[in-house]
């Protein structure tokens, strides 16, 4: 009685024998280098910054490259997440160094530090939904359109969830904390030097349309679908309830893979391209548990 496909009732198994069953699984699905993950990391970032030369040459009108960068920006986060649970390498391997220049370097068109990044996330592994603790409960919203709402309301001046990831940081109030707070201001400045700068120059225009407004394309649809669609009412607090499994119109790509976003919180070291291939073999188990799996 190795797999979920052998039990005749997975329901009838008892709490220990679920656990057992499902981290044997689960086992199957981690290790290994996630090369996918690490090309498209770097060739991104790459892509991201060619578009530069190639708008302030000439050679691609800003109104295509507006597109690319939106697209661009919003595929910058999930290589830094795979770095975020070192599922690349851990702190003491050999390639830890790899983990480590992925995860900073593929959130710099988001503007995210990778030490905000993880710590933060971190804590949102920690206490999903939890409406106090959880950094990014300020996602929560009635609906799909009552988030876009929210999503461009929290980043007004003075909103609450704008500030979230810092009093997190605050929070915590560790040397960890200290140097993602010092990483987050470093990474502002610059963000400001380069949009004066481009706009003394006179290309605010450039600036806006392949850095600036990208980037807020980005952050509302990174929440969507890897925060507020997964989540969502984002009431419970369990370990098998705070997440759950949905099925999109995009589709899983366009998702980025969050349809199985349920796998990556039980789970968290399964690389985001075996979650699809993990969740049809959990989900019996995940059934068994009650998890809300709608009609995935």
């Amino acid at each position: 009685m190795s797999h979920p496909d052998l039990v005749a009732d997975v329901a009838a198994l008892d709490s220990r024998e679920l656990a057992r069953l499902e981290m044997e699984i689960a086992d199957r699905y981690m290790g290994g280098l996630p090369w996918g993950s690490i090309a498209w990391g770097f060739g991104n970032l790459v892509f991201w910054l060619s578009l530069w030369p190639l708008t302030l040459s000439g050679l691609l009108p800003l109104w295509a490259a507006f597109p690319l960068a939106c697209i661009s920006v919003s595929l910058g986060y999930l290589p830094s997440h795979e770095a975020q649970h070192y599922i690349i390498a851990r702190p003491g391997e050999r390639l830890f160094w790899l983990n480590e220049l992925l995860g900073h370097l593929s959130t710099i068109p988001l503007l995210l530090p990778y030490r905000v990044a993880r710590l933060t996330h971190y804590e949102h592994h920690i206490h999903t939904n939890d409406p106090e603790l959880d950094p990014d409960i300020g996602t929560r919203a009635a609906n799909g359109w009552d988030f876009i709402r929210r999503s461009i309301a929290g980043r007004q001046p003075g909103a609450r969830a704008a500030a979230s990831y810092g009093a997190t940081l605050q929070r915590l109030a560790t040397p960890e904390a200290g140097r993602a707070v010092r990483d987050a201001l470093i990474y502002q400045l610059v963000f400001l030097a380069v949009l004066f700068g481009m706009a003394w120059t006179g290309h605010a225009l450039e600036a806006a349309l392949i850095w600036w407004l990208p980037r807020h394309v980005a952050q509302t649809y990174i929440g969507f679908y890897l925060s507020w669609a997964p989540h969502h009412p984002a009431n419970e607090t369990g370990r098998y309830s705070n997440t759950r499994a949905f099925r999109s119109h995009l589709g899983n790509i366009l998702t980025m893979g969050m349809q199985y976003h349920i796998v990556h919180h039980l789970h968290p070291r399964i690389p985001l391209m075996r979650t699809p291939a993990a969740y049809w073999a959990l989900r019996p188990i995940l059934a068994a548990r009650g998890c809300d799996l709608e009609r995935l």
